[in-house]
């Protein structure tokens, strides 16, 4: 990239009759970004977001610009003295150019932001002595003009437009630095600058623990715990709790400054990143941390010692490709999943590893066709299941972690990935069901006459959003053998019968648009550093969207925002008590995307707290027997 230079001046242009048709314009070229590479997003990126550099090819809650709209508004040379923050001008979100230039203008104001889709802006020949800083909001942008005006200093926020390739400063009284950083290194150079020497924002509120009990049902359930109620009746037992935090942390090898060229530099470094997230995952105090995108050494040297430290004990399975590399060095670059648990509170009876593409390798109703090894089993996408007994109580809970193919235009890959996990959860919850309970126990432990009666707990990047294949199947347990999303390719009994499981799952974040008094202290809390709560009423609430999902997002990149990470639970046995609730909507509105200074991954850490619906047959049967091994399921 280059310093744009002058363009020749224009006479005044009136201004277009925007509903007159338009040529088509001709397609973008693929001219290089700053960093020698073209702006394509790469294909074989494993982590959810695939090149916030570039429009990634993922689901997007961006407004679809039709082909016959008209998306060039030319104001410029029409003598233009001031733009009020009022103007209609800020509503045209879907324009890709706007022509400023030549006019009479002294302030641009903050409203440009809304025009989020700019890809071109002209501001040259005016009257401005400063920039907003948010049209560093504008992060598609790739042309941006200020020629002839009276700018002295750029803000640093225009270091997060990371698409910019011209930026066109002659004729202002800029900076000496600023200045020379532009002739002798260009735009890329400049907006580097910028991005890295751009004042630290100030944080957001902490994120609230959410209730979703209303003060009546927490002061019956738990009365011990609610200062007006009365005191614990004679005989009554407060129900058991449990909680899960579910997080894809950005894993070192995909955090780079092309994927992620709106990122402050230091705020990229894993050193700077790896703290902030231990920090969040310790300090909400889960009994279950089901963590993504976590890599071989990263697990051994980092989160293995710091997290045994504050009592949790880890389960980490790699990728299927560490198998294939050739020396350590790499095979402890290769990421996985990593379930780390309150070694006080739960034992660890079995931890399998599930490797799709071995599944589906084995199963003898998958054909082994060209579209079998070009589409399912090249993906190394791995999960695991956990089973753990509560030491106090003997209460069991299956946890599943999972970390799913990205990529939208296999959808029919994420279905298969999600059913054979479901599969293998089935099989998993069979056999430890029929496993006799502890005798060491301080009371009486529950009996479980089937896998269905056993709490489960799934934590995943599923890279589905509400509104896929893969969330209808989970939140119904059905899907019709021809749906869509299987895209007319064969997969046995997938496919010929459809997909089924039977543990009735709801995401623990589907309100149903059903939430408790927003003003209620008694069961809306802020989260300390060391987990403890204390009352907040001054979270705003934001809306339940998404099919009932009560966060709006939980991955935020400028080229994608929804919700992608899940915990779900088997509502037979377990309730919500609360969620870790949504980040702060101003604090959103501001940002272009994650990471950043003040959240280390472009994925949001998400939580629940349930408590354990006991089963109604209680009667133990041990039938004087030890307690076998579980039985093996096959080695995959």
């Amino acid at each position: 990239m280059q310093t744009a230079s002058r363009p020749v001046p224009k006479s005044a242009i009136p201004i277009t009759n925007p509903n007159a048709p338009k040529p088509t314009p001709p397609p973008p070229s693929s001219t290089p970004n700053g960093n020698g590479e073209a702006t394509t997003p790469d294909v074989n990126h494993p982590s959810s977001t695939v090149a916030p550099i570039a429009e990634a090819p993922r689901p997007s809650n961006k407004a679809v610009i039709p082909s016959n709209t008209w998306h060039s508004l030319d104001m410029g040379g029409v003598a233009l003295k001031s733009l009020p923050s009022t103007s209609s001008l800020w509503s045209l979100s879907f324009l890709s150019n706007l022509y400023l230039n030549h006019n009479a203008l002294t302030v641009i104001p903050p409203e440009i932001s809304s025009l989020k889709h700019l890809e071109l802006l002209d501001l040259s020949a005016n009257q401005l002595r400063q920039l907003p800083k948010q049209i560093g909001m504008l992060t598609n942008l790739k042309e941006f003009y200020v020629f002839d005006n009276l700018l002295q200093t750029l803000p640093g926020e225009l270091g997060t437009l990371h698409q910019l390739q011209c930026l066109g400063v002659e004729g202002n009284p800029l900076d000496h630095q600023l200045k020379q950083i532009v002739q002798e290194k260009g735009t890329t150079a400049l907006i580097a600058y910028l991005r890295d020497s751009c004042p630290v924002p100030s944080p957001p509120p902490a994120r609230i623990q959410k209730s979703l009990l209303t003060p009546a049902e927490r002061a019956a359930l738990y009365p011990s715990t609610t200062l007006s109620a009365s005191p614990n009746p004679a005989g009554h037992e407060e129900p058991e709790t449990l909680s899960a935090l579910c997080y894809n942390i950005l894993c070192e090898k995909y955090a780079t400054e092309r994927l992620y060229g709106y990122t402050p530099q230091w705020a990229l470094d894993w050193d700077y990143r790896k703290e902030l997230i231990l920090g969040e995952i310790s300090g909400y105090n889960a009994d279950f941390l089901c963590l993504q995108e976590v890599d071989g050494r990263q697990y051994d040297e980092f989160f293995t010692p710091r997290l045994e430290a504050k009592d949790y004990t880890g389960v980490y399975f790699q990728k299927s490709r560490a198998k294939t590399m050739g020396s350590e060095s790499e095979r402890e670059k290769v990421d996985g999943c990593a379930t780390f648990y309150r070694s006080s509170s739960f034992q660890l009876v079995e931890s399998r590893l599930i490797e799709f593409s071995a599944l589906a390798m084995q199963r003898t109703d998958f054909k082994k066709t060209e579209d079998m090894f070009n589409r399912v089993l090249g993906k190394d996408n791995i999960g695991s299941i956990c089973l753990f007994e509560h030491r106090q109580t003997g209460t069991r809970v299956i946890v599943a972690n999972a970390h799913i193919h990205w990529n939208p235009d296999y959808s029919d890959v994420k279905l298969v990935q999600v059913a054979l996990l479901m599969d293998e959860i089935d099989k998993n919850a069979e056999s430890f069901a029929k496993l006799p309970p502890r005798k060491e126990l301080e009371r009486t432990p529950p009996v479980y006459t089937d896998g269905t009666k056993i709490p489960i707990i799934l934590a995943a990047d599923l890279n589905s959003v509400p509104e896929s294949g893969v969330y209808e199947f989970l939140s119904t347990g059905v899907l019709a053998k021809d749906h869509p999303e299987f895209k007319g390719h064969t997969y046995g009994r997938y496919t010929s019968e459809g997909l089924k499981h039977r543990f009735g799952l709801k995401s623990s974040y589907n309100v149903g648009g059903s939430i408790p008094d927003k003003d209620s202290s008694q069961h809306k809390h802020k989260l300390t550093p060391n987990g403890n709560p204390y009352p907040s009423s001054t979270k705003k609430d934001i809306p339940a969207s998404n099919k009932g999902e009560l966060l709006p997002l939980t991955n935020f990149t400028p080229s994608f925002q929804g919700v992608l990470d899940y915990i779900w639970y088997s509502q037979g046995n377990l309730a919500v008590n609360s969620v870790l609730d949504t980040i702060d909507e101003a604090y959103l509105e501001k940002s272009v995307g994650f990471p950043n200074a003040h959240f280390p991954s472009d994925h949001v850490c998400i939580m629940a707290e349930f408590r354990v619906k006991p089963p109604k047959d209680t009667t133990v049967q041990t039938n004087g027997t030890s307690r076998p091994t579980l039985p093996k399921t096959p080695s995959h």
